[in-house]
């Protein structure tokens, strides 16, 4: 079965499609906009990143404008792809650096690589 949008999409496929990426868009949206308003939670895991504050903003950024690229079936794949990367490094992050638990980042992993998958 193939669930890719090169074929015709069913209507399980679009509601998958659909929930996948309203489910990361709230996130990342939440995430991404909490680092861009500097909250303190985020640049204190930011120093302890060690790399800057500009990093800080990068990384919201790119979670504002992949959230905004899910809601758009043109842009989905290669937000979902450049959100999927993201988490990847996130997890890394977690892991070897900064401490704390990875699986909210993997799990963020595995739902946009999904989506990419889903629209390629």
């Amino acid at each position: 079965m193939n669930l890719s949008f090169s074929a015709a999409p069913n209507k399980m496929t679009l509601f998958l499609s659909w929930g996948l990426r309203l489910v990361a868009a709230a996130a990342f949206l939440a995430a991404g906009g909490a680092k861009l308003a500097g909250v303190p939670m985020m640049v204190e895991s930011f120093d302890h990143i060690g790399i800057g504050q500009w990093f800080r903003l990068v990384t919201g950024l790119i979670e504002v404008v992949g959230a905004i690229g899910l809601f758009f079936t043109a842009t989905a794949a290669f937000s979902g792809l450049l959100l999927a990367v993201t988490m990847f490094f996130a997890a890394l992050v977690h892991l070897f650096v900064i401490g704390g638990s990875p699986i909210p980042a993997v799990v963020l992993l595995a739902i946009t690589a999904s989506i990419a998958w889903l629209h390629r």
